[in-house]
């Protein structure tokens, strides 16, 4: 076997983690659970987990990730041994579905930059608006159908898989670390303009109520909703529970300080999730207006590209800002959609022997045709995502905190004072955090969250079911 790959600089490192965390998580995502949540009422309680919960949880995978220079399969398989040597390949199934449904995802975003360069928002809008008219819709609604699904979503899903496949074939210093040292200052830069522009907007001030201003019964009366939505949403954009950071964190030297590393990356990863919101809301409000401050878009997902692309239609300068943000956001996912095949490539490479660029290849193209079904149908797009997001990253992060906290407590311990020093109390006080509110709060989250999809397996998903077979 080849030598194992590094990280040129201790830069490239947390930019790309970074990217990983940074992405369809924090700026599609991030904006539909949150209105889904009930704006501020969410907002509030995914910091608190972020806080509480993400920083200690990064640790968990860093310090298995440096210890055993190896992907989660086989560092389970030598730290544990036993039956923990099969637990690893739950963030297999992990990462390779979130990466199927993603891929689509960030191909809706390519088309919708695509569109503003070709035809411009406000004359892509005005070929739907008679058949707006005949269906009470908006034309912003069809634009997003006929992205969404169809030949479309196909060709630019599998456009999305081909440039992140050749990415992660040239390997971590010349693919990886190259590319997101490019992407995500340029992405950093980028949001905080259009943050900028939309203070401008009308609803601006409206939908920073909504955003910013939470109201303590709704988390009360509906705090079993919420903390499976939030839990799931702050380990979905740190990328944990899904095995990458164990991935990253395999390149690393002993004399890196994880806990900084840690704590900037997750400062900026929710420093930008914090910043999406500030552009999203005040962009959604002004597209769908409402004197309750509600905020009137009927499907989730599709919310950024119907409110946002309306929007763009209209402001002055529109398509040059249209552009802007959708591009950014595929720009986002790619640094993402690299961190979850360079996962599934390191377990081939590892594990089976497989060169790089054959196995980036072979995953690449497994992932795609996984992914298809999406295209087809958004059904699909909610199986895969309520599925990842409420089942399998709440048991990954569950299964890592109990082996780290239980199973090898010292040599945790003794990873994470490399490149730190003597830990102290502060050493003790992070194993004893992970070992019991930590792993009560993600036990509690995984049961609500395994409860909300079975809900929706005998709810929505068997009416599509029956309505279609």
């Amino acid at each position: 076997m080849s030598q194992r790959e590094t990280w040129a600089t201790r830069t490239g490192f947390i930019l790309a983690a970074v990217g990983s965390a940074v992405g369809l998580g924090n700026i599609w995502r991030f904006p539909f659970v949150t209105s889904e949540g009930g704006g501020a009422a969410f907002l509030l309680i995914y910091l608190l987990f972020i806080l509480l919960i993400g920083f200690p949880a990064i640790l968990v995978e860093f310090v298995i990730g440096r210890k055993t220079k190896l992907n989660p399969v086989g560092a389970l398989r030598e730290l544990g041994g036993g039956a923990w040597k099969y637990v690893g390949y739950i963030f297999f199934v992990t990462a390779f579905v979130i990466l199927s449904y993603y891929s689509v995802i960030a191909g809706w975003f390519v088309r919708y930059s695509l569109i503003g360069v070709t035809d411009g928002y406000d004359d892509a809008m005005a070929q739907y608006e008679d058949q707006a008219a005949e269906q009470e819709t908006i034309p912003a609604d069809i634009l997003f159908d006929t992205v969404a699904t169809g030949l479309d979503s196909m060709v630019f899903h599998a456009i999305f898989m081909a440039v992140t496949v050749g990415i992660v074939a040239l390997g971590v210093r010349r693919g990886i670390e190259a590319a997101v040292k490019l992407m995500v200052p340029a992405l950093i830069i980028l949001l905080i303009g259009l943050a900028v522009w939309a203070a401008t907007l009308p609803e601006a001030a409206a939908g920073y109520q909504y955003y910013l201003s939470p109201n303590f019964g709704e988390i009360v009366a509906n705090w079993d909703e919420l903390l499976p939505a939030a839990a799931g949403q702050a380990f979905f954009t740190l990328s944990l529970g899904m095995g990458v950071m164990i991935v990253y964190a395999s390149y690393l030297g002993e004399d890196r300080n994880l806990a900084k590393d840690g704590g900037i990356i997750v400062t900026l990863d929710t420093g930008i999730a914090f910043i999406v919101g500030l552009i999203v809301f005040p962009i959604l409000l002004t597209a769908t207006p409402d004197p309750d401050g509600e905020l009137l878009i009927e499907s989730p997902i599709g919310a950024i590209f119907v409110a946002v692309g309306d929007a763009f239609s209209t402001v002055p300068a529109g398509t040059v800002l249209g552009v802007l943000f959708f591009g950014v956001v595929a720009l986002a996912a790619l640094s993402s959609a690299i961190s979850l095949l360079e996962f599934v490539v390191a377990y081939l490479i590892d594990e089976h022997g497989v060169q790089r660029k054959v196995a980036a290849l072979g995953a690449g193209g497994a992932i795609f045709l996984l992914g298809l079904p999406v295209t087809y149908d958004l059904v699909f797009l909610e199986l895969l995502d309520y599925f990842a997001d409420s089942v399998l990253l709440l048991l990954g992060a569950t299964i890592l905190v109990i082996f780290v906290g239980w199973i090898i407590p010292e040599v945790a311990k003794d990873e994470l004072s490399k490149g730190i020093g003597p830990l102290g109390s502060s050493g003790e006080a992070w194993i004893w955090a992970v070992r019991i509110p930590i792993v009560i709060v993600l036990l509690v989250s995984l049961a609500l969250g395994v409860m909300d999809y079975a809900s929706f397996l005998t709810g929505d998903f068997a009416d599509w079911i029956s309505a279609n077979l």
